[in-house]
């Protein structure tokens, strides 16, 4: 969304420039979870998306579970995240930690 295109293009030219890198974890009730970590540059077998003048490393062992997601950067009173907007998930939990993909 451009509300995460912003914020990464702010992460991407800060003093120490860092790429998000995406991928999944086992963890929550419903089985996986989203993690995000920064990098310095992609892994020997993750994948490079470009969009909007920003990248982002996709874990390869997380883009099944994630192709086709949308994410957003949203910001409130008391807290500020990376969210995502996956057509793959069928099954969530109720606190929304943690999904199950088809």
């Amino acid at each position: 969304t451009p509300d995460a295109v912003l914020r990464l293009k702010a992460l991407q030219r800060g003093p120490t420039p860092q790429l998000i890198r995406i991928g999944v974890r086992n963890k929550g009730c419903a089985g996986l979870s989203y993690h995000l970590e920064y990098v310095d540059k992609p892994g020997k077998f993750d994948e490079v998306v470009e969009q909007d003048g920003v990248k982002v490393i996709i874990d390869s062992k997380a883009l099944f579970s994630i192709i086709g997601s949308e994410m957003d950067w949203k910001e409130d009173a008391l807290s500020s995240k990376f969210a995502f907007v996956n057509p793959n998930i069928k099954d969530a939990c109720g606190c929304g930690e943690s999904f199950t993909v088809a």
